[in-house]
């Protein structure tokens, strides 16, 4: 596979990429995976700080046809063969999460990445942001408690505007243009409150360029304040689905009757997990 970095800065017009990005990734070659990561860096003036985006792709090829590839879908990003590496699949996972490609046995390392304390929120984009919305959202950046702040954009179209939302549980396929993953982390305790609060201005300021009727949200980034089950006694669909059919759009209602066949004891449990119909 053939990887890229394109790295481009608020002085280096990264809202206006950005605004053509979210409007072509999606219409890409489905062997082309893109994605843009916005977080806060220092600036090339001492003692300021900018905001970063990102912006990184996969390609199932060699270098020689992405290029060209982006070049003619995308000028604007101004990627060149300095920005490519060619490696296995396998490497691009580490090259993903910002480790070194070499040796992959460090996947088998539980303790490769540092631990810190995060709050995770997620958003599936369906309508293309305007330019001083992504402008206000990356600002943002700029804020207090933002130090260990990230947001992960990752592209959709290709294959999953194919499957069909009940074809799994995962309903969150055709018609997204992106997927939003807000992180905030803090090395010390006493910090948890600012970056959690300036986490909920970000996923509030969202809400305008969020999918509507229901806010989607990815389970896998478990979000509480979306709503739990109560810790003792029955909770029921109703409570359940303020948070059930962010997850899982109306396949949660499947899930609920699967979770009452298999498990009406509610014996599998967690503080988001599918509560059986009828109360134990």
């Amino acid at each position: 596979v053939t990887v890229f970095t394109v790295n481009k800065n608020l002085e280096q017009n990264a809202t206006k990429i950005f605004h053509r990005w979210q409007s072509i990734a999606h219409k890409l070659p489905r062997d082309l995976f893109t994605a843009v990561w916005v977080m806060k860096v220092n600036s090339s003036q001492v003692g300021r700080k900018t905001v970063l985006a990102s912006f990184k792709g996969m390609f199932l090829g060699r270098i020689d046809v992405l290029i060209p590839l982006i070049q003619y879908a995308f000028p604007e990003l101004g990627l060149a063969r300095e920005n490519c590496t060619q490696m296995s699949w396998v490497q691009s996972v580490l090259y993903f999460g910002a480790l070194p490609i070499e040796p992959v046995e460090i996947l088998l390392n539980r303790s490769a990445l540092p631990i810190l304390s995060l709050k995770a929120k997620t958003d599936y984009i369906r309508q293309p942001m305007s330019e001083t919305g992504i402008e206000g959202f990356m600002n943002m950046f700029l804020e207090e408690g933002t130090d260990f702040a990230i947001t992960m954009i990752e592209a959709f179209g290709g294959k999953m505007d194919e499957i069909r939302e009940n074809e799994s549980p995962f309903p969150h396929r055709s018609g997204i243009l992106f997927e939003s993953v807000y992180i905030v982390q803090w090395a010390s305790e006493e910090d948890a409150g600012l970056c959690i609060n300036w986490m909920r201005r970000l996923y509030s300021y969202m809400s305008s360029y969020a999918s509507k009727s229901v806010r989607e949200a990815y389970y896998n980034y478990k979000d509480l304040d979306l709503g739990t089950n109560n810790i003792n006694g029955y909770t029921s669909y109703e409570q359940a689905s303020v948070w059930g059919l962010k997850y899982f759009k109306n396949n949660f209602k499947r899930l609920v009757r699967i979770k009452t066949m298999i498990d009406p004891m509610n014996f599998f449990s967690n503080e988001q997990s599918i509560p059986p119909l009828l109360s134990p």
